[in-house]
């Protein structure tokens, strides 16, 4: 007989149970959605209305923070909520749907960081036909199929769970809906699908990372060549990305390639690379880098006139 889908909702046990905790919780991770939001949109503000960024690698980073900005709305908001309810239920579509965005603009993302070294790689090592090769029919093509591989992700993910048969225990240990805590709830035997996720998540982060670190060290290895002046600049710019890309990858990888689980630490994790990071990359890209600093100079003085 075919097992039917009895739950329509399921119970999230959050971060914490203490009351006391929660309400701590709700003022820290309010302030940093404030601090998220307010610095990615000040990105993408300052790349649109700015003259003087619009070299690709600005296209590229306003885009990052739009993504980032997005990817955060998908989880924090729904978490400082929760820290007001003693009982966290989210219906079962709102669940695929949390996971189907969250890792539609993850997937986006991770390929996005990808073409963002491939830009500096061209910038760094082939600076006199960088314009040429990084065209801006070329960076729309890249921004698209970088969509495009993020939607292909998050379908995989979706079909993975949608169909899976329900029936029993509605309890999440997390505060999102995301794959290993909903297979361990799934009543079927979910060992090939546990393979197919950690394939398709933990593989794929782990070959990308790692092809990332290469790039980086082929850049890093022509900086040989440039002046001193040239030298700091590179090494500027590459060293945020990098930083950028380890802060997302390293959790990202411990999540996922692994044997399909649940442990402890997942929601510490988690919290990191869907909260943290997305705060922290504004503050490393502008901090970092002169002219982003400039503009957005520019356009508080203009603001204020």
């Amino acid at each position: 007989m075919e097992q039917k889908n009895n739950v329509t909702e399921f119970v999230l046990l959050g971060l914490t149970q203490s009351l006391q905790g929660q309400k701590i919780l709700f003022v820290v991770f309010l302030f940093i959605y404030i601090v998220t939001m307010v610095g990615n949109l000040l990105i993408v503000v300052t790349v649109m209305v700015s003259s003087t960024l619009d070299a690709p690698m600005y296209f590229f980073l306003g885009y990052l923070s739009f993504m980032d900005a997005v990817y955060s709305t998908t989880v924090t908001p729904n978490m400082i909520m929760d820290f007001l309810y003693e009982k966290k239920t989210i219906s079962f579509q709102a669940c695929m749907s949390q996971l189907f965005i969250g890792h539609l603009f993850g997937g986006a993302e991770i390929l996005l960081l990808v073409v963002m070294a491939y830009d500096r790689y061209v910038a760094i090592c082939k600076p006199l036909h960088y314009l040429i090769i990084m065209n801006q029919r070329v960076c729309v093509l890249l921004l698209l199929m970088s969509w495009v591989g993020g939607f292909l992700h998050a379908v995989v993910q979706l079909l993975l769970v949608y169909n899976l048969p329900f029936c029993g225990p509605n309890v999440i240990d997390h505060f999102i809906c995301d794959m290993y805590p909903l297979l361990k709830l799934a009543c079927t035997d979910t060992y090939v699908i546990g393979l197919i996720v950690v394939a398709n998540d933990g593989a794929i982060c782990a070959v990308i990372f790692v092809l990332l670190l290469i790039s980086y060290g082929v850049i890093l290895h022509s900086l040989k060549s440039l002046s001193q002046e040239g030298r700091r600049k590179a090494l500027s710019t590459c060293g945020s990305h990098i930083t950028v890309v380890v802060l997302f990858f390293v959790p990202c990888m411990f999540m996922y390639v692994r044997p399909p689980s649940t442990l402890p630490i997942d929601k510490s994790l988690t919290v990191f690379y869907t909260v943290i990071t997305p705060m922290l990359n504004p503050l490393i890209y502008t901090l970092r880098n002169g002219e982003m600093k400039s503009a957005m100079k520019r356009l508080w003085i203009r603001k204020r006139k």
